[in-house]
């Protein structure tokens, strides 16, 4: 990582008293090794923790692997299997996202596609892209009973056993922890390989084991210079190496210091080929940091500004391949002559992720310990979970999930919620919520809708908006995909998110084999216990009805947003 270029006494300062703590405490060597009371004292703390750390070795470990991947991938494209499309949630789907649209489809290899959200639309739009006798489906989950994974598969192996009866197992690969539930449905489905990965790495440490590496070389990702690089990115930041001379210790550093002095809006500027390794980014620091009312706030994909548009709660992380655009380096320049706190790291190179992925896993272990949390637990991520199994009981239980009587109805809108004052619109409920956005806060839109193009440009342009317009942060996030990731910092984080959760009516529902509830339903419950936990919470939030027309509803919000303050 190269040195940050920080335009403020005072976090110079801060981050080399940081470092200097750190090394006073011997910080690199506690991490190596596996000291669980770096980060906490308690019991409970630990034996989460020192079940949590394979991920500091992995590298090494799958380097050992890739003769082994690269034998199944033979297999695989001897088989002629047109497509693979990974079924998982979190930590099991985002690094092979990253991976595909940084890769792209490449010539002699399947194609990947990543299977993350419960909407059906989509579900019906990937299924309707392949052939199910020539796909291969890998169902990744490392409890093997995440909820998301668990229902993927049971619908498209009942898909595929459907064309193919007592074969269908030969479409399937599963990654799962040893002894899970999953680990023994594939085996009494005959899949065609179950990969036990090591118990003890947490999902969004997962990248370089093989949740990340088994998708990779499926598509034709060279892992083994991957891995290499990792490697090497391992012994830069080992055991020997001093934390002011650690790229990651530093990278941690800054990150720890800018949280406390109020810089807790990391954001991520990543340009060209590395685009989306902002969204791995994203789950990695938010589920790692938000808790205990705490929280480091990654802000990905928000369009770069001019100076006067932030306050001084931004930290930016720069990375890039090759020459960065002119444009995009001219306004990180004038943010740092502004002084905002800028630290760029270049790649050589898209393989260059695997080194990447390493050193922001281990910065962010080295920033929990700063802020005095545990980087490696996520309570608030199986509460929301909880919340979301208790309305599926409910829908099994009467046919039907609890109605909620909404604030407001204007045509097909309705805004659901809860507001000091009364509201006599739409536009009024979602105008007071905006009304109370404030200095230091971030702006959230929880979007449980079908992830398009057209819904994607006119969710960044009402986040754009509402930037422009409060000079506070955005984030976007499509549900539930984010309830793996920044749905911790939601609830764990500290109160400075105002959230406008965004739903609607799917134009088609699936049924799940085996249960009563439809994957519409899964969805509406996923988001209806996402709300509570907000609610629960006293957290600025309202939920926004969109009907059966999604981006009509996204329009008529942009025009709202655009003209009322």
């Amino acid at each position: 990582m190269s040195t940050p270029k920080i335009n403020s006494d005072s976090l110079v300062n801060s981050v080399q008293t940081a470092l200097e703590s750190l090394g006073s405490v011997g910080a690199p060597k506690r991490i190596w090794d596996r000291d669980a009371s770096f980060w906490k004292s308690e019991p409970e703390h630990q034996a989460i923790i020192k079940n949590a750390l394979g991920w500091l070795t992995v590298p090494r470990m799958m380097s050992e692997r890739v003769s082994e991947l690269e034998a199944f991938v033979d297999e695989i494209r001897a088989a002629e299997f047109t497509h693979v499309m990974l079924l998982g949630m979190g930590g099991s789907s985002l690094c092979p996202e990253v991976f595909r649209r940084t890769f792209g489809h490449r010539d002699g290899y399947p194609e990947l596609l990543v299977l993350d959200t419960t909407d059906p639309d989509t579900i019906a739009d990937l299924e309707s892209r392949v052939d199910l006798r020539w796909t291969l489906f890998i169902v990744a989950s490392k409890s093997g009973s995440t909820i998301e994974p668990l229902s993927f598969y049971k619908y498209f192996y009942d898909r595929v056993q459907a064309i193919k009866g007592e074969s269908a197992g030969n479409n399937f690969v599963a990654i799962t922890d040893p002894g899970t539930l999953m680990e023994r449905m594939a085996t009494e489905a005959n899949f065609r390989r179950i990969f036990l990965n090591p118990a003890d790495i947490g999902g969004r440490y997962s990248a370089l084991s093989y949740f990340g590496m088994l998708p990779a070389a499926l598509m034709g990702v060279d892992v083994g210079e991957l891995l290499r690089r990792a490697a090497a990115a391992m012994d830069e930041c080992g055991p020997t190496v001093g934390a002011e001379h650690n790229p990651a210790f530093r990278l941690g550093a800054l990150m720890g210091a800018a949280a406390a002095a109020g810089r807790d809006k990391l954001t991520i500027v990543a340009d060209g080929d590395l685009e989306s390794v902002g969204l791995w980014i994203e789950q990695l620091v938010a589920e790692s940091t938000g808790k205990e009312g705490k929280g480091i706030i990654p802000i990905a994909h928000e369009d770069l500004g001019a100076p006067d548009e932030y306050g001084d709660d931004r930290l930016f992380a720069f990375i890039h391949s090759g020459a960065p655009l002119p444009e995009t380096r001219a306004k990180l320049e004038a943010l740092a002559a502004a002084g905002h706190p800028v630290v760029e790291h270049a790649l050589d190179g898209p393989i260059g992720l695997g080194a990447e992925f390493f050193q922001w896993e281990l910065a962010t272990a080295v920033a929990g310990h700063l802020m005095s949390i545990n980087p490696f637990d996520q309570p608030n991520v199986q509460e929301s979970k909880d919340a979301t199994n208790a309305l599926l009981a409910e829908f099994k239980e009467s046919g039907e999930l609890p109605i909620t009587e909404a604030l407001a109805t204007d045509g097909a809108l309705s805004v659901y919620g809860m507001l000091p004052e009364d509201v006599s619109s739409v536009s009024t409920a979602l105008s007071a919520l905006m009304a109370g956005v404030k200095t230091g806060d971030y702006f959230a839109v929880l979007a449980y809708i079908q992830e398009t193009e057209e819904h994607t440009r006119l969710l960044q342009a009402i986040r754009g908006r509402v930037q422009d317009k409060f000079k506070v942060a955005t984030t976007v996030g499509y549900g539930p995909r984010f309830l793996h990731s920044t749905g911790q910092l939601h609830k764990g984080g500290p109160d400075s998110g105002v959230f406008l959760q965004i739903t609607d009516v799917d134009a088609v529902d699936l049924g799940i084999p085996g249960e009563p509830y439809t994957f519409s339903v899964l969805k509406q419950a996923q988001a209806s216990g996402d709300f509570t936990s907000l609610a629960k919470r006293n957290r600025r939030a309202l939920r926004l009805d969109v009907g059966n027309d999604a981006a009509a509803g996204l329009r008529w919000l942009l025009e709202m947003v655009g003209t009322r303050a």
